[in-house]
Formats: C-alpha cells, sequence, structure tokens
C-alpha cells in the first residue's frame, strides 16, 4: 500500500492535522501516514517548498506527498496534482512545486477540477484527501484534473548575478529549528560564479571570508576544551542539501543564541557575496 506524506502549516493544537489523517483513514484503512512537518510557519511558501523538496526523496517511489499551505481556492490559487520523479504531489498552484520543478522537469501536472463535486470550505481535508486517496488506489491524474504546461513561479527562488559577475545576491529562503540561516544561494551556483576568487559573504552587518566543510570546522581542538569558548561563534557551511548556510556554532535560541536572532536576520533578507580581485 502507499504511503501519504503531509506537510502543512496546521501546527499540533488544533484538529486540522488529526481531521486529514482520519479521512485518509475512513478511505483507505491500511495506508500508511507519515508527517514530514506540521510546523511551516504560516502561509510562508518558499519554507515549505524548502522542506519538501528536502524530504520527499526519502521516500519511496509512488509516494503521495500531500502539502496544505496557503490552499483556499480562489481564481488566483487553484488546485494542482503533480506527479514528478515517480512522485504525486498536491497542492494549491502558489509557487510551492517551482523549486523542486526547477530541478527535475515534472513528467506531469493537471489542474484539479472536482470541486463541483465537493462543497468545502477545508480543501486539504476534502479535496487533496480525495485526490490522494484516488491515485493511492491506483487512478491516474487526467480523472481529477486537466492537464496544464506550467505553474507560478515562487519569487527570488533563483540568486542574482551582476553583469560584472562579480556580485551575488541572494535571499534568506528558511530558518531552522537551530535557528541557522538558509540561503537561495546552493554550492553549483556559487561554484559556477566564484572561480577560485576570494569573497566576502555579507548579511546585514556581519561578514565572513571562509566557507567551512562542516559546522566543527570553526573549533580549534589543540586548545584546552574549557578554554575554547566556541559556543556561539559565526560561520558559513553549505549545508546537507548543498545551499550556502549562516549559522552559529551549538546554537540555541535560548541560551548562546542563533544566526537568526544575533544577527537579525529572517526570511527573505538579502544576503550577498563579493568576489574580489586576487
Amino acid at each position: 500500500m502507499a504511503i501519504i506524506t503531509l506537510t502543512t502549516d496546521f501546527g499540533e493544537k488544533d484538529h486540522f492535522a488529526g481531521a486529514i489523517k482520519g479521512a485518509i483513514y475512513s478511505q483507505l484503512s491500511d495506508i500508511r501516514i507519515v508527517d514530514i512537518s506540521h510546523s511551516v510557519s504560516p502561509f510562508n511558501i518558499s519554507e515549505a517548498a524548502y522542506i519538501i523538496l528536502n524530504a520527499y526523496s526519502s521516500f519511496p517511489k509512488g509516494t503521495i506527498h500531500i502539502i496544505g499551505i496557503d490552499s483556499e481556492l480562489n481564481p488566483d490559487n487553484k488546485h494542482i496534482a503533480v506527479k514528478l520523479d515517480e512522485h504525486y504531489f498536491i497542492c494549491a498552484n502558489n509557487g510551492i512545486m517551482s523549486m523542486l520543478c526547477s530541478e527535475i522537469a515534472p513528467e506531469k501536472i493537471v489542474e484539479i477540477n472536482i470541486h463541483d463535486k465537493i462543497e468545502t470550505s477545508f480543501p486539504v481535508l476534502d479535496v487533496f484527501v480525495k485526490v490522494a486517496c484516488h491515485v493511492a488506489r491506483g487512478g491516474t491524474l487526467e480523472v481529477i484534473g486537466k492537464v496544464i504546461n506550467n505553474i507560478k513561479p515562487i519569487k527570488n527562488l533563483v540568486p542574482f548575478v551582476n553583469d560584472e559577475k562579480n556580485q551575488i545576491i541572494g535571499t534568506v529562503i528558511y530558518i531552522d529549528n537551530y535557528g541557522n540561516v538558509i540561503t537561495n544561494i546552493k554550492r553549483k551556483f556559487f561554484e559556477g560564479v566564484h572561480k577560485t576568487r576570494p569573497y566576502e559573504i555579507s548579511a546585514r552587518n556581519h561578514k565572513f571570508n571562509k566557507i567551512h566543510t562542516k559546522y566543527s570546522d570553526i573549533v580549534n581542538f589543540e586548545i584546552e576544551e574549557s578554554k575554547r569558548n566556541d559556543e556561539g561563534k559565526g560561520l558559513v557551511v553549505f549545508n546537507s542539501s548543498g545551499y550556502l548556510e549562516i549559522a552559529v556554532y551549538k546554537s540555541n535560541c535560548n541560551t548562546v543564541g542563533s544566526a537568526s536572532t544575533l544577527m537579525g536576520l529572517k526570511t527573505m533578507d538579502t544576503v550577498t557575496v563579493n568576489f574580489l580581485k586576487s
């Protein structure tokens, strides 16, 4: 039996996530449901896109992913189902899928058109669940929607490079549980502009001139442990997903602080890489 994953901004307090699971089990009692996250910041499209991009490929082919972010149906926010990389994604056409589709071409996109058969004020429960269960039973996308060729883009998906090719202007797209700040600058993109030149990374009034391989690279292990004072030091790495990340070593928002709290960085802030003359 297929797996259905859930990624939403519903949180854990309210009934929404539980109701969705109950509705799925009511149709398919032996289905497997996996929560990817219910802690996406409310209506945060880029955050949801980053999470699903980095989670989906760990699941088996054929997995169905329900993404419940900004899903209210209106003329500017249609519902879609996408087959991509042999996975299925059900969500609103609000830019969430553009991060995935920029890396892998979708096999099929349909605009869901079963709304005339369903009266709902909770489309994730009433529409997305119905579509997910249809797919889980082996149903085709054409039955629940009309084929379309394009999806809405997400803003600030690709960093900007100036004409002189000596500056990258990136954007903060995600802040993780540790308060680490993830930008939209991917390693491959950076290396394509870098070309071995020295550089300076700027975020507000903080500057870095080195990208570490891992977080603990900032530690001088030759110094006695009690004298290192490493916690709270800022650094830059390419994280496990290949994105440029500004972090604080062993960060804790409640004690030593984090890159987000100490540097005043938030989603959609600008991070600049200036390449210097050798």
